[in-house]
């Protein structure tokens, strides 16, 4: 509710400037999606960044969902937000697999594909991609791996913005963000000073 009202007074009170895009982060869960859709109507510009887990961990302790399931989690998300919101073209879809360091390369791949297939993303109307590292769990070169993966792999790829959200586990979220941007992203997601989530963010 904090977070709403926030978001609603900005838009309300038209304190947004004309060049400035809001970016709201929602799990891929049917009353936040829906909550989300009505903090953003009526702003000019604004980017809904829709996640689930899809790690092997995550999958099975805390969904105790399998793959089929995980993947129709992100893909329901999807097209929830695309139905609350598809009549409103400023306003622009991200998803991302969250734990992506923790997922297996081609699963990661098949979610993402999946999602983007919901949206079609067309020149005038880019998808973003994320990537997060939500857990560093080796070393820059290995993730700069991945993303060169996801890069060459992802459907729609001129209509795809890739992005990277790395964290900082062990210290090399900016060796993460350069190595990434070197194997074929286009975006990176930070804080300002690096203060962000749990270990801190670019």
């Amino acid at each position: 509710n904090t977070e709403y009202e926030f978001v609603r007074r900005l838009i309300d009170e038209n304190i947004i400037p004309d060049d400035v895009t809001i970016q709201v982060l929602t799990q891929a869960r049917e009353h936040i999606i829906r909550r989300t859709a009505e903090a953003i109507e009526g702003a000019k510009s604004a980017i809904v960044h829709l996640y689930n887990s899809t790690s092997e961990l995550q999958r099975r302790v805390v969904f105790k969902k399998n793959k089929e399931e995980i993947k129709k989690l992100a893909t329901d998300g999807a097209k929830l937000l695309y139905e609350l919101t598809k009549d409103s073209p400023h306003i622009r879809y991200e998803y991302s697999p969250e734990s992506f360091t923790c997922t297996e390369p081609e699963y990661a791949l098949e979610v993402c594909n999946a999602v983007l297939d919901v949206w079609q993303p067309t020149a005038d109307r880019k998808a973003i991609i994320n990537l997060p590292s939500t857990v560093e769990l080796s070393m820059p070169h290995v993730y700069a791996s991945q993303v060169e993966y996801m890069s060459k792999n992802l459907k729609y790829r001129d209509n795809v913005v890739l992005s990277l959200h790395p964290h900082n586990d062990r210290g090399c979220g900016v060796s993460d963000a350069e190595m990434g941007i070197l194997a074929g992203a286009d975006r990176i997601e930070g804080t300002l000073f690096g203060n962000g989530e749990r270990t801190g963010n670019v």
